[in-house]
């Protein structure tokens, strides 16, 4: 990664805290979803192609968010739509692709998806920013993301002219790792003791 996650405000490994996820518990929810060594092969092979394309992916992501009041809501005061705040997160967003695709899912990528969790919930959100905007994303919008964020990469993994079975390869090692991240940033939103 070198240093350039370190030049995206508010995204800082060192500051985030421990995850109350332990790596045990992370392995047990890599089986869960069935994510093997392949996966994680694939998951290099396609983030190397996310990469390349990630402003066309926030373009897209983006666009669904601004064409639904409901979500872009979340990025508002008073009904009006924060660019500076947009601008922002769109910078973490692509890091956190970087970060799904290339970082090795140790404790130190752990405790960022708790991290980012905590951002989402009423904990820790606006607070990066300094911003006015609902103090909370709602639970549903994050597990119900995960479709969204899923299927619009596929096209953008075809488009190096892998063939078919690779790109279905690298596309289900993207699912799988969604789930995952998308599961481990609801910890925040769950009563204690039932995660």
């Amino acid at each position: 990664m070198g240093s350039t996650d370190m030049d995206i405000k508010g995204y800082d490994y060192g500051k985030a805290g421990t995850s109350p996820v332990t790596l045990h518990d992370l392995e047990l929810l890599k089986a869960t979803v069935l994510f093997t060594p392949a996966d994680e092969e694939n998951l290099r092979k396609g983030g190397e192609i996310l990469i390349e394309k990630a402003d066309a992916i926030m373009d897209i992501w983006y666009e669904m968010i601004g064409s639904h009041p409901h979500l872009l809501h979340y990025f508002s005061r008073n009904n009006m739509a924060n660019l500076e705040y947009l601008t922002a997160v769109r910078m973490r967003f692509i890091q956190w692709v970087k970060d799904v695709c290339l970082r090795p899912f140790d404790q130190t990528w752990l405790n960022y998806q708790y991290e980012i969790g905590l951002r989402h919930h009423k904990l820790k959100k606006n607070k990066t920013d300094e911003v006015e905007a609902p103090p909370i994303v709602h639970y549903r919008y994050i597990t119900a993301f995960i479709y969204p964020i899923t299927v619009t990469v596929k096209p953008l993994l075809a488009s190096k002219g892998h063939a078919p079975e690779e790109v279905e390869a690298m596309h289900q090692a993207w699912f799988k790792a969604v789930v995952l991240t998308a599961v481990l940033m609801t910890y925040p939103y769950i009563r204690a003791g039932e995660f």
